[in-house]
C-alpha cells in the first residue's frame, strides 16, 4: 500500500526531505540570497499557482536574479516531486514550497554574473494547525522588533532571510502569545511573521495598506476580490498601532491558515485587548465567503491539476 512520504528536489535530484542536501557553499545558506512561494494544492489543484508564479518572478527582479528555469519546466519539476511522495496515487493534498538560490560560489557578498542558479522543491502534507486556533482563536502580541523598512528591504521580495520575522515570534512566544503583530518604524501595523492581518474598526473591514511594510499576500487578494463581489467593502490604509483599541473583531489570512480568527491582541505595555471566541460576525462571514471564493476558483482552473 502507497504511504505518503515527504520528498525534496534538489535540481533534479529527488530523494526523501530528511535525505536532501545542499553545498554549504549555496548562497542561500549562507545570506539568505534566495526566494521562494509556498502554495497548497485542494484536490490537486494547485491554489493560485499563476498568481504564485508572478509574485516569484516579481521576487526574482526585486533582487536582480535570474531564475534559471521557466515556468513549465518547474511545473514539472513539482509535477515529478509529487509523484515520488506517493500523494498523486493517494489523491492527499500536499503543501509545496520552491526555492531558487543564486547558487554555489564563492564567500562574497558579490554574486558573481557567472553563478547558476539552483532551486529546491519541498512537498510536505498540508500543515495541520491547532483546532483551539479556530474554536477559540490565536493570541498576538505587538513585536518589540520592527519590521525592516522597505527602503532597507522590500517586504515584497519573498525570499530566504526572514530572521526579521524570527525575531517578531521570538518576542511574542516570550510574553505567552502564539503569534507576533509587527510595526514599522512609524508605528503603524505591517502585518503577522508569515500572513496578513486585517480588523474590524467602527463597523469596516480594514488592512494596512502597502504604505507599511507589509508582502502583497495572495490571500488577502483573494479575501478583497471575495468580499468586493458580495458587496461587502475593504478598506486598506494606515492602522496606527493606538487605533488597535477600537478594533471589535481581528483575523490572519495566509494560503495555509486561510481565515484564522484572533482572539486576543497583547500591546507592548502588557495590556491586552480581547475579540469574541472564534470571531465575530465579520470574520466568519469573511471565512464563509473565502471558502465560497476557493470553490470557485477550483472549478474554475480544475485543468491545472498536478495529480
Amino acid at each position: 500500500m502507497t504511504k505518503f512520504q515527504s520528498m525534496t528536489n534538489v535540481d533534479g535530484l529527488i530523494s526523501a526531505t530528511a535525505d536532501a542536501r545542499i553545498p554549504v557553499l549555496d548562497r542561500g545558506f549562507l545570506y539568505g540570497d534566495s526566494i521562494y512561494e509556498v502554495f497548497r494544492t485542494y484536490g490537486g489543484v494547485p491554489l493560485f499557482y499563476d498568481e504564485h508564479w508572478a509574485r516569484f518572478e516579481n521576487s526574482a527582479a526585486l533582487i536582480r536574479m535570474r531564475i534559471g528555469l521557466t515556468k513549465e519546466q518547474m511545473t514539472e519539476a513539482i509535477r515529478a516531486t509529487i509523484k515520488a511522495s506517493g500523494a498523486a496515487e493517494l489523491e492527499s493534498d500536499v503543501y509545496v514550497r520552491y526555492v531558487v538560490t543564486r547558487g554555489e560560489g564563492p564567500v562574497d557578498l558579490f554574486p558573481s554574473p557567472e553563478l547558476k542558479t539552483r532551486y529546491v522543491i519541498i512537498v510536505r502534507e498540508v500543515p495541520t494547525w491547532n483546532p483551539l486556533y479556530y474554536s477559540r482563536g490565536v493570541k498576538v502580541a505587538i513585536a518589540d522588533t520592527r519590521r525592516n523598512p522597505s527602503a532597507a528591504l522590500d517586504p515584497n521580495i519573498k525570499g530566504g532571510n526572514y530572521l526579521n520575522n524570527v525575531l517578531g515570534v521570538m518576542d511574542a512566544r516570550a510574553v505567552g502569545a502564539d503569534d507576533c503583530v509587527m510595526l514599522d518604524a512609524a508605528g503603524h501595523v505591517t502585518e503577522a511573521s508569515n500572513s496578513n492581518v486585517f480588523f474590524v474598526i467602527g463597523g469596516t473591514l480594514v488592512t494596512p495598506a502597502q504604505t507599511a511594510a507589509n508582502l502583497r499576500g495572495l490571500t488577502k487578494a483573494a479575501l478583497h476580490e471575495a468580499c468586493r463581489a458580495r458587496g461587502f467593502p475593504t478598506v486598506e490604509r494606515d492602522v496606527p498601532e493606538a487605533e488597535l483599541e477600537a478594533a471589535t473583531e481581528c483575523f490572519l489570512t495566509s494560503a495555509t491558515r486561510e481565515v484564522m480568527p484572533v482572539v486576543s491582541i497583547r500591546k507592548r505595555d502588557g495590556a491586552v485587548i480581547e475579540f469574541p471566541a472564534g470571531g465575530g460576525e465579520v470574520t466568519r462571514r469573511v471565512a464563509g465567503y473565502y471558502k465560497e471564493y476557493v470553490g470557485e476558483y477550483l472549478r474554475a482552473h480544475a485543468s491545472l491539476s498536478l495529480f
